[in-house]
């Protein structure tokens, strides 16, 4: 084995024993071929290494398995999916009538050039923030790092304001919270999140939040909202 994955036999034996060494991303590859891993294998063997999901072998299109799409769909309030970078990649019909279609987009774009739902001042500052802070620790154990690099030097170079936080080199990681949206004819809405990882069979991990409305009188202006009697694409507060 050490010789199909090109390293010493001794080197070899202390990664069996689990000694402290240092694992390159290119001897990992090596391993995997060598042990012929299929992709969750893989995956587990990257994140017991250096603790992250590996770079996808081929370069796909973002998307989400059949079994996913139904599952956020089965979701009767708004769902949407991210990649770790917080690309969109899926919305369900409840998301799609409140926001508007927003796949193919990136949330820290939308937020920092100003293409997505404006938000009230206070509360934008602090989604901001987290929404930076949740990236810089996605981009600190991606195996991809490049992609978030360019993302980040897309947005220093054009966003004061993230110049800004980006300095401050916070992290984040709450998997809850709530937000409010504003919909014309239909009102103020209350929503609460939970976000949840998902490991998609091509070893993909994808990013999905869940949103239901918090209270009775939300849940009634929701189901207005959704219903297609309110105008939708409501602005975040």
């Amino acid at each position: 084995m050490a010789f199909l994955a090109g390293v010493g036999a001794s080197w070899y034996t202390f990664l069996e024993q689990g000694r402290d060494i240092q694992v390159s991303e290119a001897l990992l590859e090596r391993l995997s071929g060598a042990l012929r891993l299929g992709a969750a294998e893989r995956s587990y063997l990257f994140e017991l290494a250096q603790g992250r999901s590996p770079r996808p072998l081929v370069a796909t299109e973002p998307s989400v398995s059949p079994v996913l799409a139904r599952t956020i769909e089965a979701h009767r309030h708004p769902a949407t999916v991210f990649t770790l970078r917080w690309d969109v990649v899926a919305m369900n019909g409840p998301a799609l009538k409140l926001w508007g279609d927003q796949r193919g987009t990136n949330a820290l774009r939308a937020m920092f050039f100003g293409k997505g739902p404006p938000l009230a001042t206070a509360e934008r500052k602090a989604h901001a923030r987290n929404l930076v802070a949740r990236f810089r620790m996605e981009a600190a154990r991606a195996s991809a790092y490049e992609r978030f690099q360019e993302i980040a030097d897309e947005l220093m170079a054009k966003s004061a304001e993230f110049r800004q936080l980006w300095s401050q080199h916070d992290l984040y990681a709450e998997p809850e919270g709530t937000k409010i949206v504003d919909i014309p004819g239909a009102g103020r809405i209350e929503l609460e999140h939970v976000t949840l990882m998902h490991v998609e069979p091509d070893a993909r991990t994808l990013r999905v939040l869940f949103y239901s409305p918090v209270g009775s009188e939300s849940a009634q202006r929701m189901a207005h909202a959704v219903s297609g009697h309110a105008h939708a694409h409501g602005a975040w507060r």
